[in-house]
This record gives structure tokens, C-alpha cells and sequence, in this order.
């Protein structure tokens, strides 16, 4: 009865007139970065997350309506990916194989309006596992001490490595330099300044929210002002939003295997929803058999890459709440957005701060009902957002970014040092680096530090006393799993393949 008499207290937060319609203006917000190709959630709360905290918002509203930029992105990639074929954000890379051919046989309306039931029900499930699962893990981490949380932030840097994009080096130089730019500043516990140039502006650190705008968002308008974009793409007149009763019969099973994939995937530290999508599609092809038409517009090639991703994104929020690492990229953003307004995300945030916690998760709730009622019929207006020039969207953002930033400190020495991150940025995505890496690196640098000072200051510098009981010898053991296996999977693969090809030759 505690986890529901603590939801509702967060009904009671999330419900009040002020964060109700935070939650509303983020949903919409996100729907409509979600929608505009290449924008996606985390440039999403980049532009807005400077703006909140200049606000002077509470930390509770701050980041509810930063989670609703997120789940409403979600929803919003969906529209791009099946009537233009363009993925808004990664996520929807899957949508785009049954829902684009579904738009161009003319059912274009019928493949939103069940998109978007789909999304609504994973989430919900998601919703659902979260509030079950979340207080038996907090109970858990309660009693992680120093040590423990060194091994846990190892296990996140080797789960990135592993399971973020497809060159896993790459990943890799992506989290030390976000480690990097985490060393920065004054030293905290010996007062040495560190990588500072003599720079007065950097004897605080780097600050998070310069390297979240200069590498999404800044890189971002530059990628947009390389590719040229005409703003000229014609989109076919779609008809009113439905669903068919027959439609939600057949992917019923599909919706609630995808949602526990994307919950159980979501949770994992590195993974996020491109993950989620592309293995729910997959392991429900594989179920399909050969009474499939996967690829031509079947409708559970398009639920479950749908359900998956919004499952995943309220997955990624355990680790974040309740042990302090982010589950994605978007995650680590929300979990500097936290530090920033003095909170700090983990084990005890529950009891510390429920009306943060238990009000964010009640208003995840309110946004995603809002969502399905704010999609079905308003999905015309979200459509027309695809057709706008680049050359007035980017002015825009360009513009939010600036004033953002600038409003934090007045500083202009923060524009300049944005801008340089944006293009250090540009470059490392032209090299094809995620950039998800180098937050995660910034984020879980500066609690792997302070951990690790904590535990050498208790055993006066003993470093066994990160190996000395069963719960941290076993993280560092999944840590070396993590990195181990799939490099002795490839091996194997190749080995195979080599083996397939030799007898071909001979036969």
C-alpha cells in the first residue's frame, strides 16, 4: 500500500494547475521535435532545458516538463518516419519499415492512429512495471556504499561500450572524452586546478548545459546548414486518424511482448530505444513465421518498434531514479538537469524526495493519456510542422540556444565555448561518433570520482576495498563479461562465416 499511497502524492504534485500544464506544453513541445527529422528528444531538452532553469522553476516542475519533452518526442518520431520515411530520432529507424509503405497504399491515417495506440500502451506498461520495480531496487541500492557505486559506474561505462552504436572504440573515446571534460576545474579534494589553461570561467568546471547545447544542438544546426535542406518535401493529404477494432485484436500479443522487451532493455544502462525497436521487431518477425508480410505494411512490424521505444524510454528512467546512472543518452541529460537544480537522483531520492520522484512518475501517467488524446486529432496539425523551411527553422533554434545559454550566467565567454563544442561536435559526428558517449562520460565522471575518493579516504587508501564483498566482485565480473562477450561472439561469427564460405568453395 506504500507505492500507492505514494503515487498518490505524486498525482497530488503532478495534478496542480502549474505542472499540469508543464507536462502539456512538454508533450507538445516533444511531439514536435520528435516529428522534425534529425531534432529528436535530447536536442529537444537541450533547447529547453536552459530556459526552465533560467525560469527559476521548482526542480519537481523543471523536470516534469523536461520528461515530457522526452515520452512526447517518442511519440512525435513516429510521424516523419511513416509519412516521409525519415526517422525522426533513432528509435524510429524500425517504424519506418511497415509504416511508410502502409502511407503510401494510402492508409496513412490508419498507420498514426495505431502507432499511436501502440506507443500509448507501452508506455503505460512501462508506467506500470516502473511503479513495481522501482521501490524493490531502491530498497537494493540503499545499502550500496562508495565501493559499490565505483563498480556500478564501471558496469555503465563497459555497458555503453558494449551495447551504444555499432563501433564500440569509437564509443569508447566518446565516454574519456566526456570523462575528460568531468575532470575540469578545482580540484575538490586537494584544491589543484585542473585543465583550466588559466581560464577563470573553467575554475568551476565545465558547465553542463554549454556542452549539451554546443554538442546536440549547435552540431545539430550545422549538420542542418550542410545537407541544405529545401524545406520542399511534399506530403500526401492524410485522412482522418483511426484504428480498427481488428487492428488492436492483432497486435495485442505483439504490443505486450514488445513492452516488456523495451521495459527489460530500456532499464539497461547504454541501451535506449533503437535497441528496444530493432530486437522487438526482430523477435516478432522471427514469431511470424512465414505468415508475414513484415516490410510491405504488416501492422505488427509497425506496433511493435512502437510499443518497444516508449517502453524503453520510461525503462531508461529506472537506473536514473533510482540508482543515479542514466539508461540513454536523453537520460543522462535528465540526470544533469537534476544536478542542476541540487538534486540528486538515487536511492534516496525516494525518501528525500518523493513529491521529485513520485510526481514525475504520476505526471508520465497524465502525459501519456494526454498524448493519445492530443495525437489522434491534432495529428494534421503536427504534419504541417514537416513542411517548414529549414531556413526558419534553424534561425529559431539558433536563436533559443543563445538566449538559453546566455540567460544562465551572462557570460559571453559560455556562447564562445558552446560554439566550439559545436563544432568539436560537428566533427565527431562527421567521423561518425555518437554523442550520447560523451554525456554519459561528463555525467557518471564526476559521481565515479567523488565515489572513488570516498571509498580510498574510508580504507585510507587501500584500493582493495573495491573487491572486498560479493556485491562489487560481481559487478566488476558483468563489467568484464560486458566487454569480453561480444568480442568472443564476433570471433565466433566469423569463424562461422569463414567456415560457410570455404565449403561453398569446395562444393
Amino acid at each position: 500500500m506504500d507505492v500507492f499511497s505514494s503515487l498518490a502524492e505524486g498525482f497530488a504534485v503532478a495534478l496542480t494547475p502549474m505542472n499540469l500544464a508543464l507536462v502539456l506544453a512538454g508533450c507538445f513541445f516533444g511531439t514536435l521535435m520528435g516529428a522534425l527529422p534529425g531534432i529528436g528528444p535530447i536536442n529537444g531538452i537541450a533547447i529547453l532545458l536552459p530556459l526552465a532553469y533560467s525560469m527559476g522553476l521548482e526542480p519537481a516542475s523543471a523536470i516534469i516538463l523536461l520528461a515530457g519533452v522526452y515520452y512526447g518526442a517518442e511519440y512525435g518520431g513516429r510521424i516523419s518516419s511513416i509519412l516521409l520515411n525519415v526517422p525522426g530520432d533513432a528509435g524510429a529507424i524500425m517504424t519506418t519499415l511497415d509504416g511508410y509503405p502502409m502511407a503510401k497504399r494510402g492508409e496513412g491515417g490508419r498507420a498514426l492512429a495505431l502507432s499511436a495506440v501502440s506507443s500509448f500502451a507501452g508506455s503505460i506498461g512501462a508506467l506500470i512495471l516502473l511503479v513495481i520495480f522501482t521501490p524493490m531496487l531502491t530498497k537494493l541500492a540503499v545499502t550500496f556504499g562508495p565501493a559499490e557505486f565505483v563498480a556500478l559506474m564501471v558496469f555503465a561505462l563497459c555497458c555503453l561500450a558494449s551495447m551504444v552504436g555499432s563501433r564500440p572504440v569509437k564509443t569508447v573515446i566518446g565516454a574519456v572524452i566526456g570523462l575528460a571534460l568531468a575532470t575540469v576545474g578545482v580540484d575538490s579534494g586537494t584544491g589543484v586546478l585542473r585543465f583550466t589553461f588559466g581560464l577563470t570561467s573553467l575554475f568551476d568546471g565545465v558547465d553542463f548545459l554549454v556542452v549539451v547545447i554546443g554538442m546536440f544542438a549547435i552540431s545539430e544546426i550545422l549538420l542542418l546548414v550542410e545537407h541544405h535542406y529545401s524545406g520542399n518535401t511534399k506530403i500526401d493529404k492524410v485522412s482522418k486518424s483511426f484504428v480498427k477494432a481488428a487492428d488492436l485484436v492483432a497486435v495485442r500479443w505483439t504490443v505486450l511482448r514488445s513492452t516488456l522487451i523495451g521495459f527489460v532493455i530500456g532499464v539497461l544502462p547504454g541501451t535506449g530505444a533503437s535497441v528496444a525497436s530493432a530486437v522487438a521487431y526482430g523477435t516478432e518477425k522471427r514469431m511470424a513465421g512465414e505468415n508475414n508480410e513484415f516490410g510491405q505494411g504488416d501492422v505488427r512490424g509497425l506496433a511493435a518498434p512502437e510499443a518497444a521505444n516508449n517502453s524503453a524510454a520510461v525503462g531508461s528512467m529506472v537506473p536514473m531514479l533510482t540508482l543515479g546512472i542514466p539508461g540513454s543518452g536523453t537520460t543522462a541529460i535528465l540526470l544533469g538537469a537534476l544536478l542542476l537544480f541540487d538534486v540528486t537522483p538515487g536511492p534516496l531520492l525516494f525518501s528525500q524526495k518523493p513529491d521529485i520522484a513520485w510526481g514525475l512518475i504520476a505526471s508520465m501517467f497524465v502525459g501519456n493519456i494526454a498524448l493519445l488524446v492530443m495525437n489522434l486529432p491534432l495529428v494534421g496539425i503536427f504534419v504541417r510542422m514537416l513542411s517548414v523551411r529549414q531556413a526558419y527553422l534553424v534561425p529559431v533554434i539558433v536563436m533559443l540556444t543563445f538566449v538559453g545559454i546566455y540567460s544562465i550566467h551572462g557570460a559571453s565567454f559560455d556562447l564562445f565555448f558552446m560554439i566550439v563544442l559545436g563544432v568539436f561536435g560537428f566533427i565527431l559526428r562527421k567521423l561518425d561518433f555518437s554523442l550520447a558517449p560523451v554525456i554519459l562520460g561528463l555525467v557518471l565522471g564526476e559521481v565515479l570520482e567523488d565515489n572513488l575518493r570516498r571509498a580510498l579516504s574510508i580504507s585510507a587508501g587501500d584500493w582493495s576495498i573495491l573487491f572486498n564483498n560479493g556485491v562489487t566482485l560481481s559487478l566488476w565480473g558483468f563489467s568484464i563479461l560486458v566487454l569480453v562477450l561480444p568480442w568472443v561472439m564476433g570471433r565466433r561469427k566469423r569463424r562461422r562465416e569463414a567456415l560457410l564460405k570455404q565449403e561453398a568453395a569446395q562444393a
